[in-house]
């Protein structure tokens, strides 16, 4: 026998969310832990605007509150907090990060 809850679970996968940049910023704001406030100073918006931005992104995303949002957004790959969640592929010898492209590079030299 199932339990009727677990059937009504929607599974979201990355693909099927479509955040706009605006969004995306919105997001980055609110995992730094900025107030709707501050975001709405800091990209140079209404507060309002900010709500909304915000409305919209916890209902595209199923995601009930600000920390559910964050949760996603580290889950997801959208944020990245104090180089938790990043995707550091390694160091060059120079001590740089190297990117993807850097990598591919010096595979293809060694």
């Amino acid at each position: 026998m199932t339990n009727p809850a677990e059937s009504n679970q929607t599974v979201i996968t990355n693909s099927s969310i479509a955040l706009s940049e605006r969004e995306l910023q919105v997001i980055e704001l609110v995992a730094g832990g900025l107030t709707n406030q501050d975001i709405a100073i800091k990209l140079a918006i209404s507060k309002r605007t900010v709500d909304n931005h915000i409305s919209n992104i916890l209902t595209k995303t199923k995601t009930d509150n600000r920390v559910s949002l964050v949760r996603w957004a580290l889950q997801w790959g959208k944020v990245c907090i104090d180089e938790v969640n990043c995707c550091i592929i390694g160091t060059h010898p120079d001590g740089n990060v190297l990117d993807v492209k850097d990598l591919g590079q010096e595979l293809e030299s060694a």
